[in-house]
C-alpha cells in the first residue's frame, strides 16, 4: 500500500517561491471547517477547534486505510482565514477580536459518509 502525499503533489499551492509573485489556479477543495473568534494564543475554543478539526481529519484518514478503499494519505495540515469587521484591530494586535475560520482539506476519495462516521466518532 502506497501513501498519497497530496501536500507533495499539490506543492505549487503549499510552498510558495520567495523568489517570484505567480498566479496559480487553484481547483475546488473539500474542507471540515470551524468558525470562532479570539486570540489564538489564549483562546479556548481556538484550542478545541483545532483539536475538533484534527481529531475527525485522522478518524476519517484511519476509516479510509482500514476500510474497502484501503487508502494510505497524510492528513492536510491546518489553513486558518483572518479577519475583523474593523481593520485596524490588525493594526494594533488586538487579537482579542480577531475573527478566524480554521480547516483541514480533506481529499476528493474521502466520501461524505466518512466524514460523518468520523465526526460521530
Amino acid at each position: 500500500m502506497s501513501k498519497v502525499d497530496l501536500k507533495r503533489e499539490l506543492k505549487h499551492l503549499y510552498q510558495a517561491s520567495a523568489k517570484e509573485v505567480v498566479q496559480v489556479d487553484v481547483p475546488t477543495f473539500r474542507f471540515l471547517m470551524i468558525d470562532g473568534e479570539g486570540d489564538p494564543n489564549t483562546s479556548h475554543v481556538y484550542a478545541e477547534a483545532v483539536e475538533a478539526l484534527f481529531s475527525v481529519s485522522y478518524t476519517a484518514k484511519f476509516m479510509v486505510k482500514k476500510g474497502a478503499q484501503g487508502v494510505d494519505y497524510a492528513v492536510m495540515p491546518l489553513e486558518g482565514l483572518w479577519w475583523s469587521d474593523d481593520m485596524s484591530v490588525f493594526t494594533s494586535n488586538d487579537r482579542s477580536r480577531w475573527k478566524w475560520t480554521m480547516m483541514i482539506m480533506q481529499p476528493h476519495f474521502v466520501e461524505e459518509v466518512v466524514i460523518h462516521a468520523a465526526m460521530t466518532e
